[in-house]
């Protein structure tokens, strides 16, 4: 498996739907692997829609979306490997206090 079974080692990090691995393709592309929460309330449909909208999606300021994959109740959203730091890590973490933002009126 892309993300060696899930290993600790592998994990980015932990969001609000789930946890995120890195992982390799079998053409060594490096990819990230979120797997989404078994709790949620989001049924197959809803996920197959979200795929389908975010697939379409592009900007170079968003991460792209590779792939999808359901078996059973397991869901999991592959995008490219950004190797630096998350969003929210810029937003919130420790670099956040020197984060300014301007905006012109």
């Amino acid at each position: 498996m892309a993300t060696n079974n899930f290993q600790s080692t592998n994990k980015l990090g932990q969001g609000g739907f789930g946890p995120v691995y890195k992982g390799l393709f079998p053409g060594g592309q490096e990819i990230a692997v979120k797997r989404l929460s078994r709790v949620s309330e989001q049924g197959q449909q809803e996920f197959i829609n979200e795929v389908e909208l975010m697939s379409k999606l592009r900007h170079r300021n968003l991460v792209k979306l590779l792939g999808c994959c359901t078996e059973g109740e397991e869901k999991m959203l592959v995008y490219e490997y950004l190797p630096n730091m998350s969003l929210d890590y810029f937003m919130f973490g420790k670099r956040s206090k020197s984060l300014c933002l301007l905006f012109l009126l």
